[in-house]
């Protein structure tokens, strides 16, 4: 892996929103953290050693008793007849398989199982997302050209 990968992968983890990635290829170890109130400066760690030797474990930070989440209320359940189709993993979401071309889907195209719904990219790799039922989208949950992590919700279908 070289530098210019290692300052791309930075870039995309910064971009996503993800908290803390870990990458192991080989013999290299990459550690990205990024803080969400950005009051920190991102800390990344490349590490270069054997398999085989034990890296000593982070301990955690003591949570606070006073911190409690607070409950959330249960929302609606006007989109509960609706099945959500998510992201197989961390990229970029295209609704075009180029930027010349259509978008594979709009809301109201009817999909039948195999259809192309969309394309995420990841470390350069393009792969097609397609539908596992048949029916109406709804909604579409993610714009063009943003990074999206696993399992976000991408499309509300109607299965109807």
């Amino acid at each position: 892996m070289d530098l210019k990968e290692i300052q791309n992968l930075i870039k995309f983890v910064s971009n996503s929103g993800v908290a803390e990635v870990k990458l192991e290829t080989g013999d290299i170890k990459i550690t990205i953290r990024t803080t969400l109130e950005g009051n920190t400066p991102d800390i990344t760690y490349v590490q270069q050693a054997p398999m085989q030797q034990a890296l000593p474990q982070a301990v955690p930070a003591p949570v606070s008793q006073a911190t409690e989440v607070p409950a959330v209320a249960p929302v609606a359940d006007e989109n509960a007849k609706y099945v959500i189709i998510k992201s197989p993993m961390i990229g970029t979401f295209y609704r075009k398989p180029s930027p010349d071309k259509p978008s594979f889907i709009e809301v109201g195209t009817t999909i039948a199982k195999g259809d192309v719904l969309c394309v995420v990219e990841a470390m350069k790799l393009f792969n097609e997302i397609e539908a596992e039922i048949t029916g109406k989208i709804v909604k579409i949950l993610v714009d063009d050209m943003s990074p999206v992590e696993f399992d976000q919700p991408l499309f509300l279908v109607d299965p109807s």
